[in-house]
């Protein structure tokens, strides 16, 4: 039976294209949406940040001090009920939260981590009892909250997890025997969201409370980066759980472990793209007041070029972020109080893809920026005292969690693929019409965005032509496959990124007119022109890997033309016109 709640299925932008009103946007933000917004930073600047060292020497007191200062704002309690003692805001509200603390780094993950992956099972998942026990404390703050699936011998391969549950004679508890690994929030945390196989086998959900006897932690490990928040391994030996805990059905935990990962995978997503934009606003603010054989660094061309770009993978990323929360609210809106958990399960996986899309670009977009930034520095970026410092190294383990990023590129693969061949997207016909548009002459448009919009359409015909090309050398054997697998992904996320930048500024441009989005436009030509150059080069590589002769002749040649016409001109102008409006505003804008 369709969803008719669903109108745009998981994935169908690899497919077709949308009605550009139909995309939510930042500019569609309410007044509600400012103001959670502008509650979070305040809290932010003037609570999070004088506490920076402390919080960086692993001061988790101040860390859970904060928290409890946050859920007395109401800023861990967006995604929970009003019935529970939440604000029961939308995804954009959540989005909005996780992007402004995302630049605090360890006490950021600290504070997404609780109010995601860690609070979000019971918000869906949870019976009327568990809700009515746990969530009003863990929206305010009195209840801190852990996620546990990683384990010393299962990371990506989370389903082979080795703790075990069983039913004690009595029926009164389950008996839990095993240890997570990195679990984050684990020396301060009231609740872990526990799995563990039921007589070895049934993989399920369970709600552990601290104090219950059995559990204990191991010692803080010494990280690399994010050291404002704690992980330690989490020890569970004969640990007794009370049936009542028990969260969603037996032997259904798989349900709840993986499409709660969609969320926060999304949650990441937009942490990483705040974090890029502190991180732009660092170098701007640095090479505005630094000077080189007599001139302001930001003034040298080299310097724009760096910024103009940085700034164009953040709207891209940030374009994606909304529009991504828009898609997820459409399905999730409804669901808040449902008993469904079978629909609920169903909704969450319905956008498995683009959250994958959201974790990928957004800390690939921040590992970029992290590292221009400290480039624009200089040596002083490899000085502690310089907070561009932190933000490298802290970086680095969002290509890690929720999901490698190169788990996810086969998720997005996989995903999509499996629904061309179940029939939930139309791919034989979407491939077959690729494929005749590519060997049929086009006029090319015209008008406002024209290049940009027509080379969106080209990438889905090229990537299209691909997927025929995959399902015709590789078949069924794409799982072993991954290197193509991973190439088709790439292509698939510079997709996505590249048309919701230009469906942003397609209907800011109808709303406003072209000329008071000049930024809005540029930034998205100079997306699309990175864009197009990689994905030509991932396409002749996939081509290359899976193709010999004339078979891979031909799909060369077809590719090569159909993207060539969008080799851009101007770029170095409005590079620099870009730069120079990012130096002005001393931040991020568009």
């Amino acid at each position: 039976m369709s969803d008719t709640r669903i109108h745009n299925p998981g994935g169908s932008f690899l497919i077709d294209t949308p009605e550009t009103g139909a995309v939510y946007t930042p500019e569609d933000f309410t007044e509600e949406h400012r103001m959670i917004a502008a509650t979070a930073k305040q809290f932010i600047e003037r609570e999070v940040d004088p506490y920076h060292e402390e919080i960086e020497k692993q001061d988790f007191d101040r860390v859970v001090a904060l928290l409890r200062q946050a859920g007395e704002l109401g800023l861990l309690a967006h995604s929970i009920p009003e019935a529970y003692g939440g604000l029961g805001l939308d995804k954009a509200s959540k989005g909005l939260v996780g992007e402004t603390i995302g630049r605090t780094s360890g006490y950021g993950v600290a504070h997404s981590n609780h109010t995601c992956i860690a609070t979000l099972p019971i918000t869906y998942f949870g019976t009327k009892a568990q809700k009515e026990k746990y969530l009003p404390k863990l929206a305010s703050g009195e209840y801190l909250g852990a996620y546990c699936l990683t384990e010393p011998s299962s990371g990506s391969d989370a389903l082979s997890a080795r703790t075990t549950a069983r039913l004690n004679a009595e029926g009164t508890h389950y008996i839990l025997n095993g240890t997570k690994l990195y679990i984050t929030n684990a020396v301060f945390s009231d609740t872990f969201i526990v799995y563990a196989k039921v007589d070895g086998d049934k993989f399920s959900a369970f709600i552990v409370e601290k104090d219950f006897p059995g559990l204990s932690l191991g010692p803080e490990e010494n990280k690399m980066g994010i050291k404002g928040s704690s992980t330690r391994p989490v020890i569970l030996e004969e640990c007794l759980v009370p049936v009542e805990n028990l969260l969603g059905e037996v032997g259904r935990g798989h349900l709840i472990a993986l499409n709660v990962l969609n969320l926060g995978r999304f949650n990441l997503g937009s942490a990483c793209m705040g974090a890029a934009k502190y991180a732009l606003q660092l170098a701007v603010a640095y090479t505005n007041e630094r000077r080189q054989f007599g001139t302001l660094i930001a003034e040298f061309a080299a310097s724009k070029e760096k910024i103009a770009k940085m700034a164009a993978r953040i709207y891209a990323a940030e374009s994606l972020q909304y529009r991504t929360a828009g898609l997820l609210e459409d399905a999730l809106g409804d669901l808040y109080d449902s008993t469904d958990y079978a629909l609920v399960a169903k909704r969450m996986a319905e956008y498995a893809l683009e959250c994958a899309v959201c974790k990928v670009y957004g800390s690939e977009t921040l590992d970029q920026v992290a590292d221009e930034a400290l480039q624009l520095h200089g040596g002083y970026g490899f000085i502690k005292e310089y907070k561009v410092e932190q933000i490298y190294r802290d970086s680095r383990i969002n290509r890690i969690f929720e999901g490698t990023n190169e788990i996810n590129r086969l998720l997005i693969s996989g995903q999509f693929f499996k629904k061309g061949m179940t029939g939930q997207l139309p791919l034989k016909e979407a491939v077959e019409k690729a494929l005749t548009e590519l060997q049929t002459a086009r006029a090319m448009a015209e008008g406002p965005l024209a290049r940009e919009k027509e080379a969106v359409a080209s990438i889905r015909r090229v990537l299209l032509a691909l997927a025929g090309l995959v399902q015709q050398t590789v078949g069924q054997r794409l799982e072993t496959e991954q290197e193509t697998a991973m190439k088709f992904a790439e292509i698939a996320i510079h997709l996505y990124a590249a048309e919701s930048a230009v469906l942003r500024t397609d209907k800011a441009v109808a709303q406003n007119g072209a000329e008071q989005e000049t930024m809005k436009t540029m930034l998205t030509a100079s997306c699309i022109d990175d864009v197009i150059l990689e994905v030509e080069m991932l396409a002749r590589k996939l081509i290359a890997g899976v193709a010999e002769g004339s078979l891979r002749n031909e799909y060369t040649a077809l590719v090569c033309k159909e993207l060539q016409p969008y080799t851009a001109e101007g770029a170095i102008r409005r590079n620099r016109s870009i730069a120079d409006r990012i130096n002005q505003a001393q931040q991020y804008i568009c």
